[in-house]
């Protein structure tokens, strides 16, 4: 990508030696950071690496074991995020940190409201929410209610709240782990709108193909650990991935050919609301067999998040079958589908998939808490529960910090999403439903998860891969449905897909085969 606008000779951000230990962990062990003006600055690396301690003492959230920080040439202590945003600094968290009943425009100015005389003006508030968001190009609906917009369009409110306070430097944590394509598409060109205009961005990913598309440097964290500062058009995906993980990452997902058993799941005309009231499930028929990968290709919004609601009991159909190993789960309670050979990698882990205040070990038990050998007479067995904890952990490299007794909520959303996935394979149901299953998660990490769920398939259970990462889709799929509309309007084997010909389908073009 083009450099012109970044100026080589203004540092904004400098961060030298910093060192974070929490007891006796050592989060951050000597790091170097250097930002330039106008610059698109990575930071990679693998879940629990450090990538986000070191942001969030970027802005004031923590304070450094030792090192020092400089904005602008100048020495500054950071012991709040007040002091950052003085200087300049603002964040998007990874979770976002809006009021869900509130407008955009009262979320946007929140504790800087405009006022006249003693009482409130919000329709100078609106006004410059507006100006803002246009001069960047961050299209938002200034009088609509967080609860009823877009992860993407809740994303731009974070970025124009950080603008409305001033940010010159801003930090992107884990940006477009929950966006579409289209979505992380639009968010590049608004990053390259703000740096064009002289904004700094610091962008925490795990994703090698948008630093390649978005980033003019990038410095990598292995375990903590200062590795290197590369110039990004000087590097393939490879060389990020060896220098992230410190090995070879294998892109390719092996995968032999088995013939499929039995069907598991089979949804037979199924149809059901969206939170409007408005039918976005309409008749849809699906098939998953033993022994069998099948994938979900389609753009956001056409069905595919509220089907799997409806097969896992979150949210209830309004007519239809939903049949796995013969019974039927429709509109019955989630126990009753996992009880029947059900489990599921939800879309949203920190609400579907963990109790985030709950043990790291409590969390990897949460639906056999009460058989044996976790418990017996309703006591548990926490010597049994810390033995199958620790071995959880270290078979899918799920990374504490010091402890399994950690809440899961302190965990990085990688490390959140692998105790989720360790808990849900080891949980061996016939039919296992994978939603976005490596979001979050480094190369490294996708390459373990890809493998579990090969894994899975070769052992005879039934996956269903609902995915906005078509790539994921293509290389894991035995066969692909595409959804359009609330219906699967074509089905392909997964080895005959390419990308345009799915593009065209998912946009509702192509035959049915």
């Amino acid at each position: 990508m083009s450099k012109e606008h970044v100026d080589m000779n203004t540092v904004v951000v400098e961060m030298r030696d910093i060192v974070k230990r929490f007891g006796d962990f050592t989060a951050n062990d000597g790091i170097q950071l250097t930002v330039h003006k106008g610059e698109i600055h990575a930071i990679l690396g693998e879940n629990g690496a450090g990538k986000s301690t070191l942001m969030n003492q970027l802005y004031g959230l923590i304070k450094p074991t030792s090192g020092d920080i400089f904005i602008n040439g100048k020495k500054v202590e950071m012991n709040n995020p007040r002091d950052a945003i003085d200087v300049g600094i603002g964040m998007v968290h990874q979770h976002f940190m809006l009021v869900a009943p509130f407008t955009v425009t009262q979320n946007i100015v929140l504790g800087t409201e405009p006022t006249k005389g003693i009482s409130l003006d919000m329709a100078t508030a609106r006004r410059n929410v507006v100006e803002i968001s246009e001069k960047y190009g961050l299209s938002i609906d200034p009088d609509a209610k967080i609860e009823d917009i877009s992860v993407g369009m809740q994303q731009r409110v974070e970025i124009l709240k950080a603008l409305y306070r001033g940010a010159e430097i801003l930090i992107l944590d884990e940006p477009t782990s929950s966006l579409t394509p289209q979505e992380i598409v639009e968010l590049i060109g608004i990053m390259h709108n703000l740096t064009r205009d002289g904004k700094s961005i610091i962008l925490i990913t795990h994703k090698l193909k948008e630093i390649k598309e978005s980033a003019d440097f990038c410095t990598i964290i292995r375990l903590g650990k200062y590795i290197n500062t590369v110039d990004v058009d000087t590097v393939t995906e490879n060389d990020l991935a060896s220098m992230m993980v410190g090995r070879n990452v294998t892109f390719k997902v092996e995968k032999e050919d088995i013939e499929p058993g039995e069907v598991i799941l089979d949804v037979k005309d199924l149809h059901c609301l969206d939170y409007r009231g408005v039918e976005i499930v309409k008749g849809l028929d699906l098939q998953v067999r033993k022994g069998e990968i099948v994938g979900i290709a389609g753009i956001d919004g056409n069905g595919q998040t509220e089907l799997v609601e409806v097969i896992t009991g979150l949210r209830k159909g309004t007519s239809g079958q939903v049949l796995v190993n013969g019974t039927d789960v429709f509109n019955k309670p989630p126990r009753f589908g996992y009880d029947h050979g059900v489990s599921s990698i939800p879309a949203d882990r920190q609400k579907h998939g963990l109790v985030l205040s709950f043990s790291i070990e409590d969390n990897l038990i949460l639906q056999n808490f009460g058989e044996e050998p976790f418990s017996k007479k309703k006591i548990l067995n926490r010597d049994e529960i810390f033995q199958y904890a620790t071995g959880s952990i270290e078979r899918f490299d799920i990374r504490p910090g010091n402890s399994e007794k950690r809440p899961a909520g302190t965990l990085s959303g990688g490390n959140q999403q692998k105790v989720i996935i360790a808990r849900e394979v080891q949980n061996d149901k016939d039919l296992l439903i994978a939603v976005n299953p490596t979001r979050g998660l480094d190369v490294g990490a996708i390459e373990y998860v890809h493998r579990y769920i090969v894994g899975q398939r070769n052992k005879g259970k039934a996956v269903l891969l609902v995915s906005f990462e078509l790539d994921e889709v293509m290389s894991l799929s035995d066969r692909i449905d595409v959804i359009f509309d609330g219906k699967i309007v074509s089905s392909i084997p997964g080895k005959d897909a390419n990308e345009n010909e799915l593009g065209l389908m998912m946009a509702g073009g192509g035959n049915k085969q």
